[in-house]
Protein backbone atom coordinates (compact mmCIF):
# COMPACT_ATOMS: atom_id res chain seq x y z
CA UNK A 1 0.00 0.00 0.00
CA UNK A 2 1.19 3.36 -0.87
CA UNK A 3 1.78 6.25 1.65
CA UNK A 4 -0.67 8.86 1.86
CA UNK A 5 -0.35 12.41 2.44
CA UNK A 6 -0.43 11.51 6.41
CA UNK A 7 2.89 9.38 6.54
CA UNK A 8 0.90 6.06 5.40
CA UNK A 9 0.82 4.45 8.53
CA UNK A 10 -2.38 3.31 10.10
CA UNK A 11 -1.91 5.13 13.50
CA UNK A 12 -0.82 8.35 11.59
CA UNK A 13 -3.93 8.54 9.85
CA UNK A 14 -6.35 7.44 12.95
CA UNK A 15 -4.89 10.38 14.99
CA UNK A 16 -5.30 12.78 12.39
CA UNK A 17 -9.08 11.43 12.28
CA UNK A 18 -9.79 12.16 16.25
CA UNK A 19 -7.45 15.26 16.02
CA UNK A 20 -9.77 16.62 13.43
CA UNK A 21 -12.97 15.67 15.29
CA UNK A 22 -11.07 17.33 17.95
CA UNK A 23 -11.58 20.35 16.33
CA UNK A 24 -15.23 20.55 17.34
CA UNK A 25 -14.62 19.77 21.37
CA UNK A 26 -11.74 20.34 23.79
CA UNK A 27 -10.01 17.44 24.51
CA UNK A 28 -7.14 17.71 26.51
CA UNK A 29 -5.46 14.03 26.71
CA UNK A 30 -2.79 12.09 25.34
CA UNK A 31 -4.12 10.73 22.06
CA UNK A 32 -0.48 8.34 20.91
CA UNK A 33 2.12 7.49 22.81
CA UNK A 34 4.74 5.03 21.66
CA UNK A 35 5.24 3.48 18.46
CA UNK A 36 2.48 0.63 17.30
CA UNK A 37 4.01 -2.94 16.55
CA UNK A 38 4.00 -4.16 13.75
CA UNK A 39 0.60 -6.53 14.69
CA UNK A 40 -1.20 -3.53 16.24
CA UNK A 41 -0.69 -1.62 12.91
CA UNK A 42 -1.99 -3.93 10.97
CA UNK A 43 -5.19 -4.48 13.58
CA UNK A 44 -5.76 -0.35 12.94
CA UNK A 45 -5.62 -0.75 9.48
CA UNK A 46 -7.50 -4.21 8.84
CA UNK A 47 -9.66 -4.81 11.93
CA UNK A 48 -10.60 -1.38 13.44
CA UNK A 49 -12.53 -0.38 10.07
CA UNK A 50 -14.80 -3.24 10.37
CA UNK A 51 -15.45 -2.02 14.26
CA UNK A 52 -15.36 1.08 14.36
CA UNK A 53 -18.61 3.40 14.73
CA UNK A 54 -19.28 6.23 12.70
CA UNK A 55 -21.75 9.26 13.96
CA UNK A 56 -24.63 9.86 11.08
CA UNK A 57 -24.64 12.68 9.19
CA UNK A 58 -27.41 14.67 11.46
CA UNK A 59 -29.35 12.13 12.63
CA UNK A 60 -29.07 9.34 14.99
CA UNK A 61 -27.56 5.95 15.84
CA UNK A 62 -28.96 2.70 15.43
CA UNK A 63 -26.66 1.49 18.01
CA UNK A 64 -28.74 -2.51 18.00
CA UNK A 65 -27.68 -2.45 14.52
CA UNK A 66 -24.57 -2.37 14.93
CA UNK A 67 -24.16 -5.73 16.25
CA UNK A 68 -27.01 -7.04 13.62
CA UNK A 69 -25.16 -10.57 11.99
CA UNK A 70 -28.26 -12.51 10.75
CA UNK A 71 -28.33 -14.62 14.14
CA UNK A 72 -30.11 -13.78 17.26
CA UNK A 73 -29.83 -10.14 18.68
CA UNK A 74 -28.15 -8.94 21.67
CA UNK A 75 -30.40 -8.91 24.68
CA UNK A 76 -28.27 -6.01 26.21
CA UNK A 77 -26.70 -3.12 25.13
CA UNK A 78 -23.46 -1.47 27.89
CA UNK A 79 -21.53 1.36 26.85
CA UNK A 80 -17.92 1.68 28.80
CA UNK A 81 -16.20 5.23 28.40
CA UNK A 82 -12.61 5.55 28.27
CA UNK A 83 -11.53 1.74 28.32
CA UNK A 84 -8.01 2.01 28.43
CA UNK A 85 -6.31 -0.55 27.50
CA UNK A 86 -9.52 -2.33 26.78
CA UNK A 87 -8.91 -5.44 29.65
CA UNK A 88 -12.49 -4.33 31.67
CA UNK A 89 -14.15 -4.21 28.14
CA UNK A 90 -12.96 -7.91 26.57
CA UNK A 91 -13.14 -9.51 29.97
CA UNK A 92 -16.93 -8.21 30.16
CA UNK A 93 -17.74 -9.13 26.45
CA UNK A 94 -16.43 -12.41 26.82
CA UNK A 95 -18.36 -12.91 30.02
CA UNK A 96 -21.74 -11.65 28.09
CA UNK A 97 -21.88 -12.66 24.70
CA UNK A 98 -25.02 -11.87 24.61
CA UNK A 99 -24.78 -8.46 25.29
CA UNK A 100 -23.16 -5.69 22.77
CA UNK A 101 -20.59 -3.01 24.23
CA UNK A 102 -19.72 0.19 22.69
CA UNK A 103 -16.70 1.03 24.28
CA UNK A 104 -15.03 5.06 23.41
CA UNK A 105 -11.37 5.47 23.28
CA UNK A 106 -9.22 8.27 21.77
CA UNK A 107 -6.26 7.10 22.67
CA UNK A 108 -4.21 5.09 20.02
CA UNK A 109 -2.14 2.89 21.60
CA UNK A 110 -5.13 1.61 23.88
CA UNK A 111 -7.66 1.12 20.80
CA UNK A 112 -4.43 -1.22 19.24
CA UNK A 113 -4.40 -3.19 22.09
CA UNK A 114 -8.27 -3.75 22.78
CA UNK A 115 -8.31 -4.94 18.99
CA UNK A 116 -5.76 -7.47 20.10
CA UNK A 117 -7.34 -8.85 22.69
CA UNK A 118 -10.77 -8.89 20.75
CA UNK A 119 -8.33 -10.95 17.94
CA UNK A 120 -7.16 -13.40 20.32
CA UNK A 121 -10.57 -13.92 22.14
CA UNK A 122 -12.24 -14.11 18.88
CA UNK A 123 -14.73 -11.09 20.27
CA UNK A 124 -17.66 -10.55 18.01
CA UNK A 125 -19.66 -7.97 20.15
CA UNK A 126 -17.65 -5.14 20.98
CA UNK A 127 -17.67 -2.35 18.43
CA UNK A 128 -15.30 1.05 19.17
CA UNK A 129 -16.20 4.78 18.84
CA UNK A 130 -12.15 5.39 18.26
CA UNK A 131 -12.45 9.57 19.60
CA UNK A 132 -13.73 11.14 22.60
CA UNK A 133 -17.31 9.30 23.88
CA UNK A 134 -19.19 12.88 24.01
CA UNK A 135 -18.56 13.55 20.32
CA UNK A 136 -21.12 10.60 20.39
CA UNK A 137 -23.55 11.04 22.94
CA UNK A 138 -26.02 13.18 21.02
CA UNK A 139 -26.21 10.30 18.44
CA UNK A 140 -26.57 7.48 20.78
CA UNK A 141 -30.51 6.50 20.83
CA UNK A 142 -32.98 7.36 24.09
CA UNK A 143 -32.75 4.79 26.47
CA UNK A 144 -30.81 2.69 24.76
CA UNK A 145 -27.83 1.24 27.36
CA UNK A 146 -28.64 -1.01 30.23
CA UNK A 147 -25.36 -0.25 32.07
CA UNK A 148 -22.40 2.39 31.25
CA UNK A 149 -18.65 2.13 32.58
CA UNK A 150 -16.10 5.19 33.49
CA UNK A 151 -13.50 3.24 35.02
CA UNK A 152 -10.50 5.29 36.13
CA UNK A 153 -10.66 8.56 33.91
CA UNK A 154 -8.28 11.32 34.44
CA UNK A 155 -9.14 13.17 37.53
CA UNK A 156 -7.35 16.37 36.34
CA UNK A 157 -6.50 17.18 39.71
CA UNK A 158 -5.36 21.15 39.16
CA UNK A 159 -8.50 23.53 39.99
CA UNK A 160 -7.74 25.20 36.73
CA UNK A 161 -8.17 21.99 35.04
CA UNK A 162 -11.77 20.60 36.63
CA UNK A 163 -13.52 21.71 33.83
CA UNK A 164 -12.11 19.41 31.68
CA UNK A 165 -13.69 16.35 33.87
CA UNK A 166 -16.04 13.80 32.03
CA UNK A 167 -18.06 13.86 35.21
CA UNK A 168 -19.84 16.88 34.46
CA UNK A 169 -23.61 18.14 34.51
CA UNK A 170 -23.57 17.71 30.28
CA UNK A 171 -22.67 14.81 30.24
CA UNK A 172 -25.02 13.11 32.88
CA UNK A 173 -27.64 14.80 31.13
CA UNK A 174 -26.85 12.84 28.01
CA UNK A 175 -26.19 9.72 30.16
CA UNK A 176 -29.16 10.13 31.60
CA UNK A 177 -30.91 10.18 28.45
CA UNK A 178 -29.15 6.78 26.73
CA UNK A 179 -29.84 5.03 29.94
CA UNK A 180 -32.40 2.88 30.27
CA UNK A 181 -34.53 3.42 33.39
CA UNK A 182 -33.00 0.86 36.44
CA UNK A 183 -29.59 1.16 34.11
CA UNK A 184 -26.70 1.55 36.39
CA UNK A 185 -23.76 3.83 35.98
CA UNK A 186 -20.04 2.41 37.17
CA UNK A 187 -17.75 4.92 38.43
CA UNK A 188 -14.21 3.87 39.64
CA UNK A 189 -11.46 6.03 40.71
CA UNK A 190 -8.31 6.33 42.94
CA UNK A 191 -8.46 9.83 43.39
CA UNK A 192 -10.52 10.77 46.41
CA UNK A 193 -10.78 14.49 45.36
CA UNK A 194 -12.79 13.02 41.96
CA UNK A 195 -14.56 10.62 43.81
CA UNK A 196 -16.55 13.08 46.23
CA UNK A 197 -16.63 15.63 42.83
CA UNK A 198 -18.27 12.65 41.19
CA UNK A 199 -20.65 11.74 44.50
CA UNK A 200 -21.62 15.06 44.40
CA UNK A 201 -22.47 15.85 40.81
CA UNK A 202 -24.28 12.29 40.44
CA UNK A 203 -26.23 12.60 43.38
CA UNK A 204 -27.35 15.88 42.80
CA UNK A 205 -28.54 14.43 39.24
CA UNK A 206 -32.31 13.97 39.35
CA UNK A 207 -32.16 11.08 36.77
CA UNK A 208 -29.44 8.79 39.18
CA UNK A 209 -29.54 8.02 43.10
CA UNK A 210 -26.57 6.17 44.79
CA UNK A 211 -27.40 2.72 45.11
CA UNK A 212 -24.63 2.01 48.03
CA UNK A 213 -26.08 1.31 51.91
CA UNK A 214 -22.98 0.62 53.54
CA UNK A 215 -19.36 1.59 53.08
CA UNK A 216 -18.18 -1.97 51.97
CA UNK A 217 -20.60 -0.79 48.91
CA UNK A 218 -17.97 1.20 47.36
CA UNK A 219 -14.67 0.24 49.16
CA UNK A 220 -14.70 -3.41 46.87
CA UNK A 221 -14.98 -3.75 43.17
CA UNK A 222 -17.96 -5.41 41.83
CA UNK A 223 -17.18 -9.46 42.29
CA UNK A 224 -15.94 -10.74 38.76
CA UNK A 225 -14.43 -7.29 37.78
CA UNK A 226 -11.10 -7.59 36.27
CA UNK A 227 -8.42 -5.80 38.11
CA UNK A 228 -6.86 -3.05 35.30
CA UNK A 229 -3.64 -1.63 34.70
CA UNK A 230 -4.71 1.59 35.83
CA UNK A 231 -6.40 -0.29 39.36
CA UNK A 232 -3.29 -2.18 39.86
CA UNK A 233 -1.09 1.00 39.40
CA UNK A 234 -3.23 2.53 42.10
CA UNK A 235 -2.90 -0.09 44.41
CA UNK A 236 0.37 -1.05 43.70
CA UNK A 237 1.62 2.29 45.23
CA UNK A 238 -0.75 1.66 48.58
CA UNK A 239 -3.94 3.86 46.94
CA UNK A 240 -7.80 2.26 47.81
CA UNK A 241 -9.81 2.90 44.82
CA UNK A 242 -13.52 3.65 45.14
CA UNK A 243 -16.14 2.02 43.24
CA UNK A 244 -19.30 3.88 42.73
CA UNK A 245 -22.58 2.59 41.58
CA UNK A 246 -25.31 4.89 40.56
CA UNK A 247 -29.38 3.50 39.33
CA UNK A 248 -30.72 5.87 36.43
CA UNK A 249 -34.40 6.50 38.28
CA UNK A 250 -37.28 5.53 36.10
CA UNK A 251 -38.43 8.56 33.94
CA UNK A 252 -41.86 10.66 34.63
CA UNK A 253 -43.50 13.30 32.19
CA UNK A 254 -41.38 16.13 33.21
CA UNK A 255 -37.90 14.52 31.44
CA UNK A 256 -37.96 14.74 27.98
Amino acid sequence: MGKDRLGGRPEVRLRQRVSDAADRYSWHGRRHGHKLRPRRRALIETLLPKLAVECPEGGGLDAAALFDSGKEDKKELWLEIGFGAGEHLAAQAQAHPDVGFIGCEPFVNGIATLLGLIEDRNLGNIRIYPDDARLLFSHLPEAGFERVFILFPDPWPKTRHHKRRLISPETLDHLARVMKDGGTLHFASDHMEYVRWTLDHVTRHPAFRWTASSAADWRRPRPGTPVTRYEKKATDRGLKPAYLTFCRRPRNTSEG
